[in-house]
């Protein structure tokens, strides 16, 4: 499959549980939709993935990337009710950098 290089990084960043790679995966004013949350700024995405790392450990296995909407359907695995669930992530890039990321089921 073949994903934009800025996404490889969020999934690595996510792989490793590095929040600050994930972080600089967005842009500064960048905007993170999950479990009906918004997460605005790049501290406020680093603050929520990091506090999401600790408490459901989860990583993402890349399934499918639909180029022309920008959506990548991902397995993902952890320590949460539910593991393993299929996420579609809905990417907005700008500048080779993630705009917006609305997370969903």
């Amino acid at each position: 499959m073949n994903l934009p290089n800025i996404i490889s990084e969020l999934v690595k960043a996510q792989n490793e549980f590095d929040s600050a790679a994930y972080a600089n995966c967005f842009t500064e004013d960048a905007e993170v939709f999950d479990e009906g949350k918004n997460h605005k700024g790049k501290i406020a995405i680093q603050n929520w993935i990091d506090l999401a790392n600790k408490e459901y450990r989860a990583t993402m296995k890349p399934l499918d990337f639909n180029e022309s909407g920008c959506i990548l359907s991902a397995e993902a695995s952890g320590t949460f009710p539910g593991s393993p669930v299929v996420l579609k992530y809905h990417f907005q890039l700008s500048n080779e950098r993630i705009k917006y990321l609305k997370i969903t089921t």
